[in-house]
């Protein structure tokens, strides 16, 4: 992580602050997350050496919901969230607790690893180098990725998690933190990401400026004010000294 304490000659501009989604901005989460589930099933099998019965993805998603309806606190914690589902379908072939929870561990440790295997967009490195020496740089993510696992932690100042705010965007938590760590006031703050209610109507309504990461040039139809879009990372620094100047 970039230091905030340290803090370098910026370019004068109205944007002082920059944050940013993960996934689905930084990269696609879909095949990362299929792969991850696919690999670890695979090592779980393994390990406990026998074939688990792991259903269809509608009984994947029923199991997450009910156990997010027993415990809300799970909709924000996706690590604990995880080693629930491990356990749901794994318990049985357990007698002894404490190897289930070491089996559990484990394994949660394996999915994570595989989930930070990810393929960026072209130019987002690079973009994100150019960037970190001319404003502030921030995550905010409803995930559980950690860009220092990625290699790109050295050029941010700061990432916020929903584990860190007990929130989801768009809920101001995550916003409001960045203010908090930043000290940048929201009209001098950009957030980007692809979502259009958690990234971009969740700043907006607090006042940031925002721009969407479009990449398959879907339709604006939450409202009659559509934001900034792009749908290549080559054009992001252009479009923010075209908008904000710096």
């Amino acid at each position: 992580m970039k230091t905030l304490t340290q803090e370098p000659i910026r370019k004068m501009s109205k944007i002082k602050l920059i944050t940013f989604d993960l996934d689905d901005t930084f990269w696609d989460i879909r095949d990362t997350i299929i792969n991850a589930e696919m690999n670890s099933r695979k090592w779980s099998e393994d390990k406990i050496g026998e074939k688990i019965e792991w259903g269809t993805f509608e009984d994947f998603m029923k199991i997450r919901n009910e156990l997010v309806k027993k415990d809300p606190s799970l909709e924000y914690d996706l690590g604990m969230l995880r080693k629930k589902t491990i356990a749901y379908h794994t318990k049985k072939y357990f007698k002894d607790e404490k190897d289930l929870s070491e089996f559990i561990e484990e394994a949660y440790k394996f999915f994570l690893e595989e989930r930070h295997k990810v393929t960026f967009y072209e130019d987002v490195i690079n973009v994100l180098e150019k960037l970190s020496s001319q404003y502030k740089l921030g995550v905010l993510t409803n995930g559980n990725a950690d860009v220092n696992k990625l290699g790109i932690g050295h050029l941010f100042d700061f990432s916020i998690s929903s584990m860190d705010v007990k929130s989801n965007k768009p809920n101001k938590g995550h916003f409001i933190k960045a203010r908090e760590l930043s000290r940048v006031d929201f009209q001098n703050t950009l957030h980007v990401g692809d979502h259009p209610i958690n990234d971009i109507v969740g700043a907006r309504d607090l006042g940031i400026n925002t721009m969407w990461f479009n990449l398959d040039n879907l339709n604006w139809d939450v409202d009659e004010n559509p934001p900034i879009e792009f749908n290549k990372w080559s054009k992001f620094i252009n479009l923010v000294k075209n908008n904000y100047g710096g």
